[in-house]
């Protein structure tokens, strides 16, 4: 890898990124004799993971319409991927600690099932602390957005769990202007942004928000007194997500509504984040916050960035009610463990009998032990005042079981599904401490 050391700064941000447009890249551009391109995807904590290969290795990517620049992490276990055109940078984003080191490399070329981009500039983060996947529950190595977006329709799937690419053509426009909502869109330092309305404490305020398909909450709003964007009475302290200077922290509460061209949301669970967590963030002109993929889930969505369009189609999610984490408790991946199994074999033995012939017997019963590596989960922060705190669970807390069930049977996705329940369930955790194994129970409640 070659390396020339001249440092920049970039500012760059999860669940947001902040960097100075590059030209020069063509973004992906479709193969000879292709029109169309079907990516499936995994649909984990709403957000979107696609495997795209970087220098003919295939890395998992989030795809996340905040970010404009391509942003690769968590390499420690590719290190086949060769990268060109290397120089040292610095990085800094969204959280309240300070910028990291980071890579800036060009030339590199990006493929997926017929698309390909060429001479792409890849941001590649060394901090190996900085590792999405601990929070996903699968390996993530890169967020990519505007430069898998800006040239061609970009159809998102939320019910079949796919990514169509069409090549834009009269006969596909028509079908999509027949069948879908249009909606526009202006595309601000190469990220898109919609107009809609909020209503708080009865008053209607418009807003102008991010389109962030990587950002998992509804609606992210910035307080500012004069727009009358002030944080409900009734709300609560919460970790919003990880970024690169940091922890992002702020307020949850719920609104009236929110209202998005001629859709309407009643009662949305909204996020305020906190000034120090966004102080790096380059706001464009008259931003309120952010729509995210709680709101986007519920349509199939087609972004055209080069007529600065999106199409909306409702789903069966649309009236889906909004959710949020009861328990108070964020947890992620502490490594892997073995587990003892028993496996159980049906077998029928064969008797000799005293015609030289072979006989079967009765069934019998064996059984057998394997080990295979499952996943440890660790309680990474616990809510102020909330239903896990105020029982005492505490952050570094290893989970041993949930509701009598091992936890390494659960995925981090099931456990954050079986915390945002919209019953007021009671749950029953054991949990290490320091060698202890201690239970607790508390019930679900909806402070809002």
């Amino acid at each position: 890898m070659q390396r020339i050391l001249m440092k920049k700064t970039i500012v760059l941000g999860f669940l947001f990124f902040y960097v100075l447009p590059v030209l020069g890249q063509e973004g992906f551009l479709f193969e000879k004799n292709v029109d169309k391109v079907v990516i499936p995807f995994k649909f984990i904590n709403n957000l979107i993971f696609i495997p795209i290969k970087v220098n003919g290795v295939e890395l998992n990517f989030l795809m996340d319409s905040g970010v404009e620049e391509t942003i690769l992490f968590s390499m420690e276990d590719k290190k086949e991927v060769s990268f060109f055109n290397v120089e040292k940078i610095t990085l800094r984003g969204l959280g309240s600690e300070e910028s990291i080191e980071g890579l800036k490399s060009r030339n590199n070329t990006l493929e997926i099932n017929g698309l390909k981009s060429t001479n792409h500039l890849l941001y590649i983060v060394l901090d190996q602390s900085f590792n999405l996947s601990y929070h996903i529950g699968i390996p993530v190595n890169g967020i990519i957005g505007y430069n898998f977006l800006k040239s061609n329709l970009v159809e998102i799937n939320y019910e079949r769990r796919r990514i169509t690419v069409h090549r834009d053509n009269p006969k596909t426009r028509n079908k999509i202007e027949k069948r879908y909502q249009h909606v526009p869109i202006t595309i601000e330092r190469a990220k898109p942004y919609v107009t809609g309305s909020v209503v708080i404490n009865s008053s209607v305020i418009p807003v102008k928000l991010l389109i962030d398909v990587g950002n998992s909450d509804a609606v992210w709003l910035f307080q500012n007194e004069s727009k009358k964007i002030d944080v409900p009475e009734k709300n609560f302290e919460d970790y919003l997500g990880k970024g690169f200077s940091g922890d992002v922290l702020g307020k949850r509460a719920l609104i009236e509504k929110f209202t998005m061209s001629k859709f309407e949301f009643k009662n949305p669970i909204i996020a305020f984040p906190d000034t120090i967590s966004i102080r790096h963030v380059t706001m464009v002109t008259n931003r309120s916050g952010s729509v995210g993929s709680e709101i986007l889930k519920r349509f199939s969505v087609i972004f055209d960035y080069p007529n600065k369009k999106m199409f909306l189609k409702k789903n069966r999610s649309f009236y889906a009610p909004f959710g949020y984490n009861k328990s108070g408790i964020e947890l992620q991946h502490y490594g892997l463990q073995w587990v003892q199994e028993t496996v159980h074999l049906e077998t029928i033995p064969i008797i000799k009998s005293d015609d030289l012939s072979f006989k079967n017997s009765e069934n019998g019963n064996n059984f057998k032990y394997k080990f295979e590596l499952k996943p440890v989960y660790i309680i990474v922060n616990v809510r102020k005042n909330s239903a896990a705190a105020l029982i005492g669970l505490q952050k570094g807390d290893v989970l041993v079981s949930i509701n009598k069930i091992p936890a390494y049977k659960y995925s981090l996705e099931k456990i954050n599904s079986l915390l945002k329940s919209e019953e007021e369930k009671w749950i029953t955790i054991e949990v290490d401490r320091d060698s202890n194994i201690l239970k607790f129970k508390f019930q679900l409640l909806n402070v809002l």
